[in-house]
């Protein structure tokens, strides 16, 4: 589904990423763990085309997206859900919601696509008038996560989802998460919390320094020494 090929990406002169390469077959999660400023978040602001890599091929379904802009990448069915969630702080949830689904491709099925995050997410439908800032943390990722849906992505990638949320509010985001997925939107999970992850990890990578260290299932990685001892606390 998605296949990435010896990416070098850069900040003006600083390199972030080298040689990076991953793939994802249609379907199931796939998980891309590290610690921070090992290059998580930038690997996923260059397939979503905020970042475009000096070197390497990203391709989609089989068609090349590195040189095209973010909206196209969108259009083909990539939905990113950033880290920090971004927000509209000061529409309601509802109008949040609605900018996710701005494209012509999806605008004709904005309702069907309303009713599909609010079965996912009742709470929402609940708070639909309610000012985003308002809501609880929980129920601002929830948002990010719905609003991401609204374009009716084949692969979402979602940037720390966990980050700043309850443990009991973490257990739960992961259960929808594997929803959402069985539902059949192939997940892109850059996460800190690497043990859930990798738990619901269909394949799953490790990334130090901006390249890819290591690979293998969801699985292999909870059982290999290094991983343990490096993000498990083992």
């Amino acid at each position: 589904m998605l296949k990435v090929d010896k990416i070098d990406v850069y900040y003006g002169d600083v390199q972030a990423l080298w040689e990076v390469s991953f793939e994802m077959w249609e379907k199931g999660i796939t998980v891309i763990a590290g610690s921070n400023g090992a290059g998580k978040s930038t690997t996923l602001k260059t397939v979503a085309g905020l970042l475009q890599p000096r070197t390497g091929v990203i391709e989609f379904l089989g068609q090349r997206i590195d040189r095209l802009p973010p909206h196209h990448i969108v259009g083909k069915g990539i939905s990113l859900v950033p880290e920090g969630r971004m927000l509209f702080s000061k529409l309601t949830v509802l109008d949040n919601l609605r900018l996710g689904n701005y494209l012509p491709e999806v605008r004709t099925t904005r309702i069907e696509n309303l009713e599909r995050v609010f079965r996912l997410f009742p709470v929402l439908k609940e708070r639909k008038d309610q000012i985003a800032g308002t809501l609880s943390g929980g129920e601002q990722q929830m948002l990010a996560i719905g609003r991401g849906l609204m374009s009716r992505p084949r692969l979402l990638m979602l940037d720390e989802p966990s980050l700043g949320l309850a443990p009991k509010l973490i257990s739960e985001m992961f259960s929808l998460l594997l929803r959402i997925s069985e539902e059949g939107v192939s997940i892109l999970l850059v996460e800190q919390n690497v043990k859930k992850a990798l738990e619901l990890a269909d394949k799953a990578y490790v990334i130090e320094n901006g390249r890819i260290t290591l690979e293998g299932s969801g699985t292999e990685l909870l059982q290999d020494d290094k991983v343990r001892k490096a993000y498990l606390g083992m």
